[in-house]
């Protein structure tokens, strides 16, 4: 097989080693790619981005690929399946209608309602001072309604914190999700990802995993595109992981049906355990999430095409069961100094070569290759991710790989799985 990846990210990179660990994936071309995927045996970079549809589609007839495979969701949002699939291409991931999924939050919001699906109450409004009116109390959660790469939500301690998150999405400051503005109850708890592959008939959960969204350590500050993750999650037991499909999983795949939408891709949820226990939405996304992809595919034994094809054919419900390395993934996000907000480009990394050989994954994120040296090229630079027997081991793998790394201006949250090492060990 010929599959195609689009998108430049850790998540792609993910994807694209996972594809050729398969014996029947004989080629992964990137579409761009970054400097990991470029080094990847393999896997070919080609410089189209991610939303000129027209060239893809030329690239896809003239490669004689046999699979897309879509990483983030702006192309998805802006139709790339429905662009390709005219050809009969087979592309994994939903088309412009279930990427709604993601694309909008008031969309969202309002199918779960139909459903009954479990979510915080909130409210949409497209005037600033209509919104603002609605806060009442704090801590609030304000949401741009469209895609903001991660960083559309402010969980605001104060009234002022969350006029001022209001004043922001209606001044364009995260673009395309300027229109609406989505005003959450406030939610306590754990933070769980589950990432549920789907055919449009049946749907399927991968390992649950869990996100460090917070550029600070402790989860403090702003919100970034994930500084770390983990899978899976020990919080997430059997019997959560049975709820979470009979309340969550199957209304929204059966609410995708009844609005007509045939989805085939990810259904990822992004819940909260509440202290009692029970799952609700914060929100969808449409796409494999990043970094949690790199905890999971580093413990997929299944080959990962195979999944994907039978998203793609609709016979999810007669594939096997989805087969699993043993322990724990740990993945460590190493970012540019000053992100999330400006950050410098083209800092030399080094290390990357003595970071592998201790047995550490080491998936790029925003990075290029020039010539021989690899540079930063991006504010998630790399995702430094680690296996190990017990969750402690891989947490300790993932560390000592990320202190053999260099770059100018680094910055990595030290702490990653601090709230369920607490679990495991009172102590801490």
């Amino acid at each position: 097989m010929k599959v195609l990846v689009v998108g430049s990210g850790g998540r792609e990179h993910a994807l694209a080693w996972s594809l050729l660990r398969s014996p029947d994936v004989k080629q992964v071309i990137c579409t761009p790619g970054n400097g990991g995927t470029a080094s990847l045996a393999g896997c070919q970079n080609v410089p189209i981005a991610v939303d000129d549809f027209v060239s893809l589609k030329r690239l896809v007839q003239e490669q004689n690929i046999d699979l897309v495979v879509v990483g983030p969701e702006l192309p998805l949002a802006l139709g790339i399946k429905d662009a390709l699939q005219s050809d009969q291409i087979q592309v994994f991931g939903p088309d412009k209608a279930g990427a709604q999924l993601e694309a909008s939050k008031a969309w969202a919001k309002d199918l779960m309602d139909e459903a009954a699906i479990p979510t915080a109450a909130s409210a949409t409004f497209t005037d600033a001072q209509a919104a603002k009116a609605a806060v009442t109390t704090a801590p609030i959660v304000i949401k741009a309604d469209g895609l903001a790469a991660g960083k559309g939500v402010t969980v605001a301690t104060s009234i002022e914190m969350a006029h001022d998150a209001i004043d922001a999405i209606f001044a364009g400051e995260f673009g395309s999700g300027s229109q609406k503005v989505v005003v959450e109850e406030y939610l306590v708890g754990q933070e769980v990802s589950v990432l549920a592959l789907t055919d449009g008939q049946t749907i399927r959960p991968l390992l649950p995993a869990q996100d460090h969204k917070q550029i600070g350590e402790g989860d403090i500050g702003p919100n970034t595109g994930g500084m770390g993750a983990y899978a899976p999650t020990p919080l997430v037991t059997p019997e959560l992981q049975q709820r979470i499909q009979a309340v969550v999983l199957e209304p929204t795949l059966k609410a995708l049906q009844h609005r007509g939408i045939d989805y085939r891709g990810v259904i990822y949820a992004g819940l909260m355990i509440t202290p009692e226990g029970e799952p609700k939405v914060l929100e969808y996304n449409c796409r494999f999430g990043d970094p949690e992809t790199q905890a999971v595919l580093a413990l997929l034994e299944t080959p990962l095409e195979q999944l994907l094809l039978a998203c793609c054919q609709q016979h999810l419900a007669q594939f096997p069961a989805i087969e699993w390395k043993s322990g724990t993934a740990v993945c460590v996000v190493m970012a540019a100094g000053g992100y999330p907000g400006s950050y410098q480009k083209g800092q030399a990394i080094t290390g990357l070569d003595t970071a592998a050989a201790t047995g550490a994954l080491i998936f790029h994120a925003g990075t290029q290759q020039q010539q021989e040296q690899i540079l930063t090229n991006g504010g998630r630079v790399l995702g430094v991710t680690a296996v190990g027997a017990t969750f402690e081991q891989a947490i300790a793998q993932a560390y000592s790989a990320v202190d053999l790394i260099s770059f100018e201006k680094m910055y990595y949250r030290r702490d990653i799985g601090f709230r369920i090492a607490k679990i495991i060990n009172p102590a801490m």
